[in-house]
């Protein structure tokens, strides 16, 4: 205690001592404790903020909508105050990607889209994904609610660096934003991280290829290598390289407006809800997706002049296209100039050569202002026509088409396979060169189609009859369809001693009926709803012409199905088996070349059974089947129909001629033991197994069940199905003809496929659709059990051999076991 006395003194005295300086030392203390507050900055020489000319230093200058300041992996970008806060599209496609990356994912495959907006935060600048799918007007209250509730991510956030000298801008820097693995933009989505296993980005393999800036965009290229587990190509490596192109491009402030989509013309939409409604519920507003076409001359389009568009859609061609198919390209393009006149511009769609480096040293296919048709050296057999569009109007900002190189090889077997009997063109596997190339001329424009806006329509092939489709003079004229939009690739129906010469499709009358829908400008209307009127007048106008329908393939419409033709799929199959059937025999001649091997013949073979499906799988929609004719509530009849019932007998007899009896036409020894050491019985009853497990499919049986209740109305009920299918599958027990391999296989079939229905668990996916247990299938499959063991135990004894003895007995087993599982 007393030394804590003690040290209390001793600070008091220090206290006295400290306060009884003279006054000049206390002076001169205090100026030397400010001396030192006021330079101590000065000590520290490193913290000087730099000016902005050493922000940049070193770095090149490249002007555009932003300026950028780039070297090597160092990008900073200087965004003008007057670009915070406009909608920019943000597009991220693959300019190069390894061997084996995905089957239709090639160079140019566009990976992601989205609008973005740039936006200061205090003393940041940040990046957000903006989403239109819901919206109202910002002079209604409730557009605080749909923001509040709509909340943007950011996905990136950038430091402000510093501000040019005299000039409204922000410098920020962007490296780290492009230089890793910013998932926002990745080229890799997350099914391709697990199934390539990818672990990281490498950085050390990983650069910036390109960074430019153009008046309305910006372009970046990044070379990306990413360690991986399991990559699609070099696995010893566990490396991946991937080039991939970021586009930003600015969209326009002065939008298009948009026009209202109706599902009776089909078109591809953009939807969004609409809170500013004045229905009561938030509601869905749709529009169509379709290039921004304005005529030069309004007063002159009003009077019904053609008329040039103020700025024409133009498509040029890849540089990697071969030379020898640019003609066919370009064809295949501007054939939609026709339907554009119907709309009442001419030279609206333009094909064009990419500029020479000399003519446009900055030209790229990835730059978002360009639309190109991007070639694809690629063992993919397809070509893709995707577009971008705005999502506040549905304005196609830009589209790249996408042909893979081996779909030459798809057209070339499918013309043999399908037209060969009728058409001499197509009876080798060197097709001429101008065939193949009206072929590809058509999928160019068919893709073309889909980047103007439209989609598949698999109804319209329905509107022609089948009996014309062998009419030399209406082939040439209408193709095999109203739309080349449709799956309707070439002419199967013709037969020999037709006449036909023209079997590839081309653009039809639906073409033009749809885009002069889509369109054609209506200089009245200053509102998308003040455009229905006029809309709806020009559906009905056609409303009642089978070649103005639209549909989609459902799997349940014999009216829409994809790879068919004309409007009765029983004839029209019948006419392309019968066609199958001349051609086989002759394969070998049509496919084999001296010295080589047989190859070729394999894969044709092949594809001629696949052909032997669609026409099954076109006729077994017939049984069970319900068309759909879309209307508006103010049009009168039925939206949805039963197929009639003599139709689906005809589909029913059909099935039986062609698809379960035993196909002698494909069994040709000479060619099979050329082929193959054997395999024919197996895929033969694999083949007529899935035949049958269609045509017995419960959903199939669900809708007979229904059109039956339907009360006074004569439709193919489930029973005869049932039945049908049980008579003519085992038609040997009235004939007595010997029971061949191909046939016993299929009967046991059927019988496994009975013993299905009768024992599908309820939780099954085939329960989920149908409840078997609960309809009227089960006690149906139960009453043809017992009529079968029945007929097979009156007629057994007419059969001598040793094979369809054992097989009858076996199957009586069979039945007896599911019929009394005890």
């Amino acid at each position: 205690m007393k030394l804590k006395l003690r040290s209390t003194a001793i600070l008091a005295l220090a206290f006295v001592a400290i306060g009884s300086l003279p006054e000049d030392l206390q002076a001169q203390r205090k100026k030397n404790e400010t001396t030192t507050e006021q330079t101590a900055p000065e000590t520290k020489p490193e913290k000087k903020e730099k000016g902005y000319s050493d922000l940049v230093k070193g770095l090149t200058e490249d002007e555009g909508i932003f300026k950028l300041y780039q070297k090597d992996d160092k990008v900073m970008f200087e965004i003008p105050k007057s670009e915070l806060g406009k909608d920019m599209l943000w597009v991220t496609r693959v300019v190069a990607v390894p061997e084996n990356f995905g089957g239709f994912i090639g160079s140019g495959w566009k990976m992601s889209e989205q609008i973005v907006k740039w936006e200061k935060l205090n003393e940041n600048i940040l990046l957000k994904s903006i989403s239109f799918n819901n919206v109202a007007d910002t002079t209604d209250a409730i557009s605080k609610s749909v923001a509040d509730n709509n909340l943007s991510p950011i996905i990136g956030s950038f430091k402000i660096e510093g501000q040019p000298d005299g000039s409204e801008a922000y410098l920020i820097d962007v490296s780290k934003f492009f230089t890793q693995d910013t998932k926002a933009i990745s080229a890799i989505s997350n099914g391709m991280r697990t199934q390539f296993q990818v672990r990281r980005l490498d950085n050390e393999k990983s650069y910036l290829s390109s960074v430019k800036s153009f008046p309305i965009n910006v372009e970046v290229r990044q070379v990306m290598t990413y360690d991986a587990g399991r990559p699609p190509s070099n696995s010893e490596l566990g490396l991946m390289t991937v080039e991939v192109s970021q586009s930003m491009i600015k969209l326009p402030e002065n939008k298009m407006m948009p026009r209202l989509a109706d599902e009776r013309v089909g078109w591809f939409t953009q939807s969004n809800i609409n809170y500013s409604s004045l229905k009561l519920k938030g509601d869905q507003q749709t529009f169509l997706k379709r290039w921004r076409l304005e005529p030069k001359d309004p007063a002159a389009y009003a009077r019904g002049e053609l008329v040039e568009p103020i700025k024409p859609i133009i498509y040029y061609l890849d540089p990697a296209t071969p030379e020898r198919f640019v003609k066919w390209f370009k064809l295949g393009i501007e054939d939609w100039q026709v339907a554009f006149e119907a709309a009442g511009f001419k030279n609206a769609i333009i094909a064009k050569e990419p500029p020479s480096k000399e003519e446009d040293p900055d030209w790229s296919p990835e730059d978002a202002r360009y639309s190109t048709v991007r070639y694809v050296a690629s063992m993919t057999r397809n070509a893709v026509g995707p577009s971008t569009a705005d999502p506040r109007t549905g304005e196609i900002i830009e589209s790249d088409i996408v042909w893979f190189h081996n779909h030459l090889r798809s057209y070339r077997n499918w013309y043999m396979i399908q037209t060969g009997a009728a058409n001499p063109l197509a009876r080798s596997l060197d097709v001429p060169e101008d065939e193949i190339g009206e072929m590809m001329r058509a999928v160019i424009a068919h893709e073309i189609g889909h980047a103007l806006g439209l989609p598949h329509n698999m109804k319209a092939s329905s509107a022609y009859p089948v009996e014309k489709l062998r009419d030399p003079e209406f082939t040439q004229e209408y193709g095999v369809a109203p739309t080349i939009m449709d799956y309707a690739r070439v002419n199967y129906i013709a037969q020999p001693g037709d006449g036909v010469t023209r079997f590839i499709r081309k653009i039809g009358p639906y073409d033009k009926y749809s885009i002069n829908w889509g369109y054609r400008v209506i200089p009245s209307a200053n509102t998308p709803q003040a455009e229905s009127s006029t809309l709806d007048k020009w559906i009905m106008e056609k409303a009642n012409d089978r070649m103005y329908r639209f549909g989609s393939s459902n799997g349940s419409n014999p009216e829409a199905q994809t790879e068919d033709l004309g409007d009765n799929a029983v004839m029209a199959s019948m006419y392309g088996m019968e066609n199958l059937k001349k051609v086989v025999p002759n394969l070998l001649t049509w496919t084999t070349t001296a010295g080589e091997d047989y190859t070729e013949t394999n894969e044709i073979y092949g594809e001629i059974i696949g052909q032997w499906r669609r026409f099954t799988g076109h006729v077994t929609t017939v049984i069970g089947g319900i068309t759909e004719d879309l209307k508006s509530a103010d049009q009168s009849g039925s939206v949805f129909n039963v197929v009639p019932e003599t139709y689906q007998k005809e589909a029913m007899a059909w099935m039986q001629k062609y698809a379960f009896s035993t196909p002698d036409w494909l069994l040709d020894e000479e060619l099979l033991r050329r082929l193959e050491n054997y395999g024919a019985v197996n895929r033969i009853s694999g083949t007529q197994s899935s035949f049958l497990n269609s045509v017995l499919d419960p959903t199939r049986a669900q809708r007979l069940i229904e059109a039956e209740a339907f009360k006074g109305r004569n439709t193919y009920t489930i029973y005869q199905l049932f039945g049908d299918m049980r008579k003519g599958l085992f038609s040997e027990l009235t004939s007595g003809n010997e029971i061949d391999t191909y046939r016993r296989n299929l009967q046991r079939s059927f019988v496994e496929k009975l013993e299905s229905l009768m024992t599908t668990d309820s939780n099954s996916f085939q329960a989920r659709q149908v409840n078997v247990a609960q309809s009227d299938i089960r006690p149906v499959v139960k009453s043809e059990l017992k009529a079968l063991q029945q007929e097979i135990k009156s007629n057994k004894g007419k059969f001598t051999d040793r094979a369809s003895s054992i097989h009858l007995e076996d199957l009586l087993d069979r039945i007896a076991e599911i019929l009394d599982p005890k």
